[in-house]
C-alpha cells in the first residue's frame, strides 16, 4: 500500500514501507502541463505505485520520467511505465543514456541532460546537477525545481523506518544512524566519499533548497542549504578514510 502526500506545491510523495527492509521507497509525481515522476521504484512496486499515481492524475499521461543513477529503486519499472505512457521519455544524466539506459532499460531514446540544462514541464523548471558518486554512480544526477526550490535528491538524507512524509526537524542525526550500521555490515561504502563529496554537496547548498526530497524517509522543508552543508560535515566524520566510528 502507497501512502501519498503533497510535500510541495503539485509535488507528490508516493511512499511505499517495506518492513523487511525497514525502509520507505519514495517516487515523487509532479503535476503540471507535463507530468514528471522522479523514481519509478522496482519492478515489484510498479503496480502499487501506478495505482497511487492514478489517484493524483492519469498515470498514461506521464511525459517524463526521471532518476539520479541506474538501480533497481530508481529507474527498475522504467519499461513498464513507458508501456503505459506511449509519450513518457526517460531523462538521465548523459553519461547515464550512453553507458545503460537506452541499452539496458528505456524502450525509446533518452533525454540525456547535461550539467545545468533545464526541463521546463510547465510552469516548473527542474535544473540538472551532474553529481559523479554522489549519492552514488559515475552517471548519478539531481533535479531542483527552481521555482519552489525543491531538490530531488535521491538517497542523501537516507532514514530507514516508517516516518513521516514531512518534517521541519532536522533528518541528520536518521540519516547518520543508518550509515554508521551501514559501515559495520555489508552494505559498507553505500555511499562513496572521494574528492567530489565535498564540493558537489556544497554546490547544492549554493541552491538554498527550501524542500529536501529524499528517496528513503521524510522530507525536509526548512533550511536546506545548512542541512547539505551539516550533511557535508556528517559524511567526513562518518565515511571518510580515516574515519572513526563508534
Amino acid at each position: 500500500m502507497a501512502t501519498v502526500s503533497e510535500v510541495a506545491p503539485d509535488l507528490f510523495r508516493i511512499s511505499i514501507y517495506v518492513p523487511d527492509f525497514d525502509l520507505q521507497f519514495n517516487q515523487f509525481l509532479v503535476r503540471d502541463a507535463e507530468p514528471l515522476l522522479f523514481h519509478t521504484g522496482p519492478r515489484a512496486m510498479f503496480p502499487t505505485v501506478r495505482d497511487a499515481v492514478a489517484t493524483v492524475l492519469d498515470p498514461a499521461t506521464i511525459r517524463w520520467i526521471g532518476f539520479s543513477h541506474f538501480e533497481s529503486d530508481e529507474c527498475g519499472s522504467l519499461p513498464e511505465w513507458q508501456h503505459l505512457a506511449p509519450q513518457s521519455t526517460a531523462v538521465c544524466s548523459v553519461v547515464g543514456k550512453l553507458v545503460s539506459v537506452d541499452d539496458c532499460m528505456a524502450l525509446r531514446p533518452a533525454r540525456g541532460m547535461t550539467d545545468g540544462e533545464v526541463l521546463t514541464t510547465g510552469k516548473y523548471r527542474f535544473r540538472f546537477l551532474h553529481t559523479p558518486h554522489v549519492p552514488h554512480c559515475w552517471e548519478a544526477g539531481l533535479l531542483f525545481e527552481e521555482t519552489q526550490k525543491t531538490l530531488l535528491c535521491s538517497d542523501l538524507f537516507h532514514q530507514n523506518g516508517d516516518v513521516e512524509a514531512m518534517t521541519e526537524s532536522s533528518v541528520l542525526g536518521r540519516c547518520r544512524q543508518v550509515l554508521v550500521e551501514y559501515q559495520q555490515g555489508p552494505l559498507a561504502n553505500y555511499m562513496p566519499y572521494s574528492t567530489l563529496t565535498e564540493p558537489t554537496l556544497q554546490r547544492l547548498a549554493a541552491l538554498q533548497p527550501k524542500t529536501l526530497a529524499t528517496m528513503h524517509g521524510a522530507a525536509y522543508v526548512g533550511d536546506g542549504a545548512r542541512a547539505l552543508r551539516d550533511l557535508a560535515v556528517m559524511f567526513k566524520e562518518v565515511l571518510a578514510p580515516g574515519a572513526v566510528l563508534p
